[in-house]
């Protein structure tokens, strides 16, 4: 895995902190194209390229969210520089963010804070909602990935794009579905739970449970909507990632 997991140009050249973003399942950096422009200038929005995906669509996309945070850390601490970072994952990402924030802890370098949204928290029994999914038949998978309204339409329209799509999708979910908790010590770090108050894979119990693991201040806010509420609460959702990277007195 030695693709770049960051775009090369910087976004927010005067930014005072940055806010590293990891993409949900099938989803790669432009998931987070919006989120620059309603951040602002204080923060730069950094999102992470996972293998096989728009720039990285040549390599072959991992199931292992061990493997990942274990290539990713090094590269994310060059990337941030000396000023403090958060780090922001939505499902998939989400867990990613977890793992990632303990291999960062290991290297001496961890997150100011850890915002994770749309995914029960990881020491609870894995949520059965959606059944097995990277087991499932194509057509049943992409059923599946409409129904969450995650994907672009045109993509589910066009036989060859979903042809591309899918095993991504397919190894995400896996890589979801056969990720085991490992009894990690509880985060030092504050961590802030969001999620959709539909969503019946991150009900607000599994939310809160997320303060479980963390010794530092917790909170958890749940948003009318589904599993991407995120999409038509984006204003709310890039505040509250900003005020958990920016010190207090930077703040508007």
């Amino acid at each position: 895995m030695t693709g770049r997991w960051f775009a090369a140009e910087t976004t927010a050249p005067d930014a005072v902190a940055r806010l590293f973003c990891l993409p949900h399942a099938g989803a790669g950096a432009s998931a987070y194209r919006e989120w620059q422009s309603k951040v602002g200038p204080d923060v730069e929005v950094v999102p992470v390229q996972l293998p096989g995906r728009e720039a990285r669509f040549a390599e072959p996309p991992v199931t292992s969210a061990a493997e990942i945070v274990k290539h990713l850390a090094g590269s994310l601490v060059e990337r941030a520089g000396g000023k403090p970072f958060a780090l922001f994952g939505h499902s998939m990402g989400a867990l990613l963010a977890y793992e990632l924030t303990h291999e960062l802890l290991l290297v001496g370098r961890p997150p100011v804070h850890l915002v994770v949204s749309g995914y029960g928290a990881p020491h609870l029994p894995r949520s059965t909602a959606y059944g097995v999914v990277h087991k499932l038949p194509d057509a049943e998978l992409a059923r599946h990935i409409e129904a969450l309204q995650g994907t672009a339409g045109e993509v589910l329209e066009h036989p060859e794009l979903l042809e591309l799509l899918l095993p991504i999708l397919r190894a995400d979910y896996e890589l979801c579905e056969t990720y085991r908790f490992v009894g990690h010590p509880p985060l030092p770090v504050p961590v802030t739970a969001l999620g959709g108050t539909e969503d019946p894979g991150a009900t607000e119990p599994q939310l809160r449970a997320w303060g479980e693991l963390t010794t530092a201040p917790f909170t958890a806010t749940s948003f009318p909507g589904g599993h991407f509420y995120l999409n038509a609460q984006l204003d709310d959702l890039t505040r509250i990632a900003r005020d958990a990277v920016l010190p207090p007195a930077s703040r508007d």
